[in-house]
């Protein structure tokens, strides 16, 4: 059977077998949602025609890439992969949703021909925007595909896709809106009325309009796309929520949302059933097409996390003795350096490059810095669409909003096994007179249960080109923070450079700043600068005292060296910028207690509550973590 070309009409023989092709997806959509007794078969329902068209046509034979937003049509996602041999159509139609299979009920990454497994509704379509961007930067011809439901328009993260993919005219991106005008609630008009088209008019989007059950005005659609330039392209399918089964498809046609999540009692489904039964004709005209197939895709793979991904890390970068310096800047200087060696390495920025120092690759690299404005979700989630296809996005913006409104997004990539390098300035207290909405103290903890995305803190500007260097150059999500003041680089007791050229980061890595026999002092980031400042009071008013200060670098790992000056000390203060219930003093407690390492005195230092705005030293005085408050929380561990 001859594949039609862009702009070719369909014969009767190639309708015919998009019936039948579609009549067997519906079958199966039926079936495994009644034998699994849970699912979404309405907006699987409405979106099948163009899925199964799309794949049946293009990506049977080019292999582009397919995104599905609303995740939760994942019976039509398989229906149609099932359909096409791409996997096991019997095996998801009777393990659909069942424990100790891949046939999630939302689509996910360990099926072959899923790129990027979905869910909340919004992240889906940012990540595809991050497969288009990532196919322009390969100078690739190839088009990516996505697909949403027309409530998904409702989120705010949509909006911030459209203007993204405007704004860097994503000519290469078809995005498919599948508005059957029914969602979970109610019909979109009781639910929240929005206009979907002026949405998509406002921002200045090809517009094509589409009966989305009849295969001539789905494949024109599809043919007007590929003419379309400088702007992305959305298809408006007008659908009915439950098609081609009638006792769905007349509360569809009524705009109720019976059938969102509601799977069909079995024996309602049985007449619907036999009635989607393909005819020896039909399944011969399937088999047949079979053998024209050009595109088969990959088993599913995985990264191992931390492994090495063999990168030129350029040239360390070395603030000498004296030096005053943010880490800020250090990584902004470390990002620049490790894109000149390596193109994959890119950075984004949500409308604030010259704070978190992004700027230094706009300036000289433009090409590999995005501008994503004020949108930090859509700029965690086409990190994460970029990462996929191989580039090594370095997104970046404060800790409150990275960590706070973008969770979300970090997470989907968690989900993922993404290989996004989250970077957060003006953590902490130190963003100072910016006051409580911006002094993010909570925030690390904010990646403490995600299982594939690993929280760091560097202390000077010398540890942050390294912790970059080994960030970037590891597969896996990463979430570097670090504060907004200028300190001086942390010294040996020589005078030399603690984080010298040769110093090389592994994670976990804790380091003995100061040895001594009394106390550790587990200090974090800033705090380690503070630390030493308390150990200069203790020499001169408690000489007696011996304090040991170790250098912590994440409060999800700690390795041997610090479990051993704990072991020898037996008492431990741990000081950090953040509070201590999600943060540093916590973590290390649960590590001691899990490893069984006792301690005669344990006291944690930490912000315990919002402060508001002031210097960072007076702050840092305010909640107990100056050199003076340190000094005297070791006196008192040490009576």
């Amino acid at each position: 059977m001859a594949v039609p070309t862009f702009g070719q009409p369909l014969d009767q023989e190639q309708i015919a077998f998009f019936n039948a092709f579609a009549k067997s997806c519906r079958h199966s959509i039926l079936e495994m949602t009644k034998n699994s007794q849970s699912g979404h078969p309405g907006g699987s329902l409405s979106s099948l025609d163009y899925l199964a068209l799309l794949y049946r046509v293009v990506i049977s034979q080019t292999g582009e890439s397919v995104i599905v937003s609303h995740g939760h049509i994942s019976p039509a996602v398989y229906s149609v992969l099932g359909e096409l041999g791409y996997i096991d159509k019997e095996d998801v139609v009777q393990n659909f949703r069942k424990v100790g299979t891949i046939w999630e009920g939302h689509i996910t990454r360990h099926v072959p021909g899923v790129l990027i497994g979905t869910g909340p509704l919004g992240v889906g379509v940012s990540a595809a925007t991050g497969f288009a961007l990532a196919e322009r930067l390969k100078k690739s011809d190839q088009k990516v595909y996505a697909l949403m439901g027309d409530g998904e328009t409702q989120e705010g993260q949509v909006h911030e896709m459209i203007h993204f993919a405007r704004h860097y005219a994503l000519d290469n991106f078809v995005l498919f809106v599948d508005y059957n005008k029914v969602q979970l609630t109610a019909s979109i008009e009781e639910t929240l009325n929005i206009d979907i088209k002026k949405v998509f008019e406002a921002g200045h989007w090809h517009i094509i309009e589409a009966d989305a059950h009849d295969p001539e005005s789905i494949w024109n659609a599809i043919s007007e796309a590929q003419t379309v330039t400088w702007k992305p392209v959305v298809i408006l399918g007008h659908s009915i929520m439950g098609k081609g089964v009638k006792m769905m498809e007349e509360d569809g046609q009524a705009l109720k949302p019976t059938w969102h999540g509601k799977a069909p009692n079995p024996d309602d489904a049985v007449e619907s059933l036999l009635a989607l039964t393909p005819t020896p004709e039909e399944v011969a005209l399937i088999e047949d097409f079979k053998k024209d197939i050009k595109w088969r895709p990959q088993d599913p793979f995985f990264e191992e996390d931390l492994e090495d991904v063999g990168l030129n890390l350029g040239t360390p970068i070395v603030y000498e003795p004296g030096s005053v310096c943010d880490c800020r800047g250090a990584y902004g200087k470390a990002l620049l350096d490790l894109a000149k060696h390596n193109p994959q390495v890119l950075a984004l920025t949500a409308d604030l490059g010259s704070s978190v120092m992004t700027k230094f690759v706009h300036q000289e690299l433009p090409e590999q810095h995005f501008e994503c404005g004020i949108a930090e979700q859509h700029m965690v989630s086409v990190s994460g669409g970029l990462s996929l296809e191989g580039f090594i996005p370095f997104c970046s913006t404060f800790g409150a909003f990275m960590s706070s409104r973008a969770k979300d997004q970090a997470r989907v990539n968690d989900i993922n096994r993404c290989n996004v390098k989250m970077v957060s300035t003006h953590c902490g207290l130190s963003v100072g007179e910016d006051g409580p909405t911006h002094q993010a103290i909570d925030d690390a903890g904010s990646f403490l249960g995600m299982f594939h995305t690993r929280p760091l803190e560097p202390c000077d500007a010398n540890q942050t080109d390294r912790l970059i260097r080994y960030v970037a150059s590891h597969y896996g999500n990463f979430y570097v923070r670090m504060g907004r003041h200028k300190m001086p680089v942390i010294l040996k007791e020589d005078g030399t450079v603690f984080y010298g050229p040769d110093y090389e980061y592994k994670y976990g890595r804790c380091d003995v700043i100061r040895e001594g026999e009394d106390l550790t002092i587990v200090a974090i980031g800033s705090m380690v600068n503070e630390a030493l400042k308390a150990r200069e009071i203790l020499a001169k008013t408690r000489p007696h005292i011996s304090v040991e200060i170790v250098a912590a670098t994440s409060i999800k790992k700690f390795d041997q060296t610090l479990q051993k000056s704990i072991e020898k000390t037996e008492k431990v203060l741990t000081v950090e910028d953040h509070n201590t219930y999600s943060g540093l003093g916590g973590q290390l407690a649960r590590y001691l207690e899990s490893n069984g390492i006792a301690v005669t005195d344990y006291k944690m230092l930490g912000v315990t509550e919002y402060q508001l705005s002031g210097k960072h030293t007076e702050l840092y005085e305010l909640a107990g973590i100056s050199p003076e408050k340190i000094a005297k929380a070791c006196v008192n561990l040490t009576l």
